[in-house]
């Protein structure tokens, strides 16, 4: 006992048993780990595909396609924290959220994606990715910023004032019910 310097038996007597004395302790902060979201467009000519999109269906065809493209090691992976956190089955949105580390592994696979089974039917379909984001925020102000783009394309590509019309009279009319949905929401509100 007298061989080793005080500073040090002290160190041995106060340290805890299950970490090791001769190896000086250090602060340990509780991982975090961050993920990314991948904002898509499934892209189809059949209506029925994406009227017959499930989240749980969608989740296993991405995951069976990462492990055919990247094997067990890509499936293993991006099974952590991967999940299907938006889908619009109208429009065709989906929001993926994957660990950062692994998102191009995810990336790559989806354009192997190249048609949807579900209850005994296979659609041709593909993934158009338009953003990638750290937070689901991000992927909301884009995707608000493309729909607008895609809007005013589709004004510019009208042949005549008819059509032009139609779409700015079915704009309006989404907007005005977003409106009286949200005064309805305030007025329930109020009157409890």
């Amino acid at each position: 006992m007298a061989l080793l310097p005080s500073s040090l038996w002290d160190r041995v007597r106060s340290c805890p048993k299950s970490q090791d004395p001769w190896i000086p302790p250090q602060k340990t902060l509780g991982t975090r780990y961050t993920h990314l979201y991948l904002l898509c467009e499934l892209v189809s000519d059949d209506s029925r595909c994406r009227l017959s999109l499930d989240d749980r269906v969608l989740s296993s065809l991405v995951r069976d396609t990462i492990s055919r493209v990247h094997g067990t090691f890509g499936a293993a992976a991006c099974s952590i924290g991967f999940a299907v956190r938006y889908l619009n089955a109208y429009t065709g949105i989906v929001l993926l959220r994957c660990r950062k580390e692994f998102y191009q592994l995810v990336w790559s696979a989806l354009p192997f994606i190249t048609y949807l089974e579900n209850k005994g039917h296979r659609y041709p379909c593909f993934f158009n990715t338009l953003h990638v984001g750290g937070t689901i925020r991000t992927c909301q102000k884009f995707l608000i910023q493309y729909n607008r783009r895609q809007l005013l394309i589709l004004l510019q590509n009208c042949t005549d004032e008819g059509e032009r019309e139609a779409i700015q009279k079915s704009v309006t009319r989404s907007c005005l019910l977003e409106e009286e949905e949200e005064s309805s929401e305030e007025a329930a509100e109020a009157m409890e």
